[in-house]
């Protein structure tokens, strides 16, 4: 029994995580925008590097940044919004477009009965509200409820939306009946909902303050625990509702900036990146993202160049592509599953040692007073973005690549130890009639032209009635979806699942636990994604 109900949370929560991708997916598109414009009219930036005659002040030039800046900034003032709206659509089983609608109606809705019953109440001027209860949400004076409002809104959303869509009233209703039921049931629920926040949500933020001042008062070695945890948790796909709350809440701490009170690690880093009166980013923010640099542009590469030293001879150059590939991804995008996958399904110790040595860059940046922050990935692009172009002065950018290049060390010697010593069949030091395909020729190939979309409709075809008959069939499929770089399905039957043929369509591994199955392509998945719904539909 608990087993099975382990099974059905980890399904659920599989559900959840990828509905945050997202709106999780809008945050380097946002933190570019802002990260360029806030840079390049910030006048202590372009003093520094003589830009002032050419992008000051009433030059045009000076005009576009300030609307990037704008722009950026918009996306991250309304990011409960859009959590509402994202997290329904990702957990709507069908309809989505109405389940979307139906979310944005009950966010308004929430959100306008808390102010009406904070006005009726005279509270919204009340000194004995905790400073930053009160907050302009989309132009409603409300409780301050960042993204947890927003996800309030799309999973309740989506809980109607999946139960009524096909609800069949009584023929003098019937026209009110289906999809168009969804929103008015969505309204008449958040009215209530909102009444019941009104009573409920400021003793939950007070919870939060607390858990925020808990985790602020940790110090480094809370820090170090944050790091471990986020890593750990990727081989489950749950790391999204991990970091999410520090980057977006309370829990992750607050700063007056610019006579605003800013919440969560993220949202106080662009609020000072956008603010001129910054002088050096808070380091009690960044401490939450800035530990991700050493490890995505030069640990992981010195894991990876330990493999390919460790390779057989005769297959260094089959494993050199993947590996090299794998690594520039992640030193240029912060995007290391490709990578980090590749050594996970063969040697998982090595991927706990990773999680250990991911917590101490953590710690370190932490220590060290690195205040650089990140929208998503942790790359080389964020380092530019967020720290070089910063000046060292405001973020101590400089200590990123000194830790970084001991990591390159560390990674390398530990690994091609731990490699060579255990054996571990990383790629390229598999037998030839080894089982893990992956690491072989022709699968290597399958897999590039999968990944870079060489293959000719026949072979994507190919591709997508493999991974179809992997998962068990059209019947077996109860919803198909993916992040950044995975593909997340619910099956009926577990049992199904046959993780041979999924590792054959090219998937560099695969996680499946109860109803929850998880299949690992790499950056491409949206593209594989695409072409499986098509399949499925037409196929």
């Amino acid at each position: 029994m608990t087993s099975s109900t382990d099974n059905r949370a980890f399904s659920v929560l599989q559900r959840v995580g990828r509905a945050f991708m997202l709106p999780i997916a809008l945050l380097p598109v946002a933190g570019l925008l802002l990260g360029i414009g806030a840079s390049f009219t910030n006048a202590a930036m372009l003093e520094t590097y003589g830009l002032t005659r050419f992008m000051g002040e009433g030059t045009v030039l000076y005009s576009v940044f300030t609307v990037l800046a704008s722009v950026g900034t918009v996306i991250f003032d309304n990011l409960p919004l859009l959590f509402a709206m994202g997290v329904a659509l990702g957990m709507a089983e069908n309809e989505k477009a109405t389940a979307t609608l139906s979310a944005a109606i009950a966010f308004f809705v929430m959100h306008k009965t808390i102010s009406t019953l904070l006005v009726l109440t005279d509270r919204l001027n009340d000194p004995a509200m905790h400073e930053g209860t009160i907050a302009d949400v989309v132009g409603i004076p409300s409780l301050q409820m960042g993204v947890f409002g927003g996800i309030i809104v799309g999973l309740g959303v989506a809980f109607l939306h999946n139960r009524f869509y096909k609800i069949r009233l009584p023929d003098v209703l019937s026209f009110f009946g289906g999809t168009r039921f969804v929103p008015i049931i969505s309204t008449v629920a958040y009215v209530l909902v909102g009444g019941v926040m009104f009573l409920v949500w400021p003793y939950v933020q007070n919870g939060i303050y607390a858990l925020g001042d808990l985790v602020l008062k940790s110090g480094y070695a809370g820090t170090l625990i944050y790091g471990f945890t986020e890593r750990i948790l990727i081989p489950f796909g749950l790391h999204h509702m991990f970091y999410l709350p520090f980057w977006q809440t309370g829990v992750g701490g607050s700063a007056m900036i610019d006579g605003t009170l800013i919440y969560g690690a993220q949202n106080i880093f662009f609020a000072e990146l956008a603010s001129p009166a910054t002088e050096v980013f808070s380091v009690s923010a960044t401490r939450f993202m800035s530990g991700k640099f050493p490890l995505m542009i030069f640990g992981l590469p010195g894991a990876a160049l330990a493999m390919y030293t460790c390779a057989r001879p005769e297959k260094k150059k089959t494993a050199g592509s993947l590996l090299f590939s794998a690594a520039l991804t992640s030193v240029l995008t912060g995007i290391t599953e490709p990578l980090e996958f590749t050594f996970l399904f063969v040697a998982p110790v090595l991927y706990v040692i990773h999680s250990v040595l991911a917590g101490a860059a953590y710690m370190l940046m932490h220590i060290l007073k690195v205040g650089v922050g990140m929208t998503f990935s942790g790359g080389l692009i964020d380092l530019f973005l967020f720290g070089i172009l910063q000046g060292n002065t405001k973020t101590r950018w400089i200590m990123v690549p000194l830790v970084g290049i001991g990591y390159f060390v560390l990674y390398f010697f530990l690994f091609r130890l731990l490699i060579q010593k255990r054996n571990y069949l990383t790629p390229g030091r598999e037998e030839d009639n080894a089982e893990t395909k992956l690491y072989t020729r022709a699968d290597y190939n399958k897999k590039k032209n999968t990944l870079q979309g060489t293959e000719t409709p026949a072979e994507k075809h190919r591709v997508s009635r493999t991974i179809l008959e992997g998962l068990g069939g059209r019947d077996n499929v109860v919803s198909l979806d993916c992040c950044a770089t995975r593909l997340r399905v619910t099956v009926q039957d577990s049992g199904k699942v046959r993780k041979d043929l999924l590792t054959e369509s090219g998937a560099a591994g695969v996680i499946a636990k109860g109803t929850g199955v998880q299949v690992i392509y790499g950056p491409r998945v949206s593209v594989i994604k695409s072409e499986l719904e098509e399949y499925m539909q037409n196929g």
